[in-house]
């Protein structure tokens, strides 16, 4: 007997005709968010793509204005060196206060300083502005003068600059000690340099007019060995003092007063309070007597006191010094120095070679403040760039 077994399937169901709608309707609210979503995401990337662009084109116009503004600011150190030469060739012996370098130059537009040379030039320069001023280099301290050269290659510590170092401190309220561990580093950082092998330039103050009336006495050539204040040395050249021990194998070179913060015991503060009076210069440099503030001078001129000093500031303000004769007479009216003080041992002049020029630039969104060191040559009077430093 054969037995048949039949398996029943499932039916196949179908929805009710009743939710079919319903359904539909569900399917078309899913499609609908799912090209809203596309949608949405194209836009992002499409926004994104245009921001990045957006940026770019931002950042190559601010590049543009940039360099425009660099450049505007080269052609105004160019001007400035300009000036500093033709008020050489008339006073040529004589730096002071009331030279037209010390006129300040207050925000103008380039415009103003191009002059109405058509309509486009006036709207290319009337977003420009200009502002700065020139100031006296060797008006302060020169941080340099701490090391001298007595011959090429040979470096040894100014024991009178560095009592003057210590005696600026002191009048400023900090500690005068600080001054022959700046001494030694300034010197441990120009075992490195070319400039040790240079001839430093003798004081040329004693140069200068002997008096008023007489003529000028021709300078004598600088002799290897000349340093600005004498041959106040140590004992021991090179590095050879036990103090260096202590002093890195080879510090930073200085190129600014903010170096002293690699210095132990110079701290932000006191870097600060130094500033308007310290500086530091490729080459020993004298004091402009001229130009220095009080501080200064009573730090150079040993037992000057301070109230003395600003009395010679006072003075000086109505009749500048023409030569050494006057410096030394106004320095004896003061009482700062006895009869018969050989004052071709004090590092100061009445002239200058070294200016700081400072420069800010506004072009439209750029701005670029710049300070330049330029050096004048005493006797050709001519000027080159020494460094520049830019703060964008």
């Amino acid at each position: 007997m054969t037995m048949r077994v039949r398996l029943a399937l499932p039916k196949r169901t179908r929805p009710a005709p009743s939710t079919r709608p319903a359904l539909l309707r569900r399917q078309r609210g899913a499609a609908i968010i799912s090209a809203l979503l596309v949608v949405t995401l194209s836009a992002l990337l499409v926004a994104g793509v245009l921001w990045r662009q957006q940026v770019q084109i931002r950042r190559i116009q601010n590049q543009r204005l940039l360099a425009q503004a660099q450049w505007v600011a080269r052609g105004a150190v160019d001007w400035t060196r300009l000036i500093l030469r033709s008020e050489a060739d008339t006073a040529p012996t004589v730096t002071y206060l009331g030279g037209i370098w010390a006129v300040p130059i207050a925000k103008t537009r380039l415009s103003d300083f191009l002059g109405k040379t058509g309509a486009a030039d006036a709207a290319e320069g009337a977003q420009t502005y200009l502002s700065g001023s020139i100031e006296d280099a060797q008006a302060k301290f020169n941080l340099r003068n701490l090391v001298s050269i007595p011959a090429p290659g040979a470096l040894q510590i100014n024991q009178q600059e560095t009592a003057a170092f210590a005696r600026l401190l002191a009048l400023l309220g900090l500690n005068g000690g600080l001054a022959k561990t700046a001494a030694l580093h300034v010197r441990a950082s120009l075992m490195q340099s070319a400039t040790r092998f240079q001839v430093p330039l003798g004081n040329r103050l004693g140069n200068r007019l002997g008096s008023a009336g007489e003529p000028a006495q021709p300078s004598a050539q600088p002799q290897a060995g000349d340093t600005v204040g004498g041959d106040n040395f140590t004992d021991k050249p090179g590095l050879a003092d036990q103090d260096n021990e202590n002093i890195d194998a080879e510090p930073l070179q200085f190129t600014s007063v903010d170096s002293l913060l690699n210095v132990p015991g110079f701290t932000p503060d006191i870097v600060a309070r130094l500033r308007p009076f310290v500086t530091i210069l490729p080459t020993q440099t004298p004091v402009n007597m001229n130009t220095a503030p009080a501080e200064v001078v009573a730090a150079i001129v040993p037992g000057m006191s301070l109230s003395s000093a600003q009395s010679l500031v006072s003075r000086r303000e109505s009749v500048y010094f023409l030569n050494a004769a006057q410096v030394q007479l106004a320095l004896q009216g003061t009482g700062a120095l006895p009869p018969g003080t050989d004052i071709s041992q004090i590092p100061m002049d009445v002239t200058t070679s070294y200016f700081l020029v400072h420069g800010r630039v506004q072009h439209e969104r750029a701005e670029v403040d710049r300070t330049t060191l330029i050096y004048r040559d005493p006797l050709t009077h001519t000027t080159r760039v020494v460094r520049v430093r830019d703060q964008l």
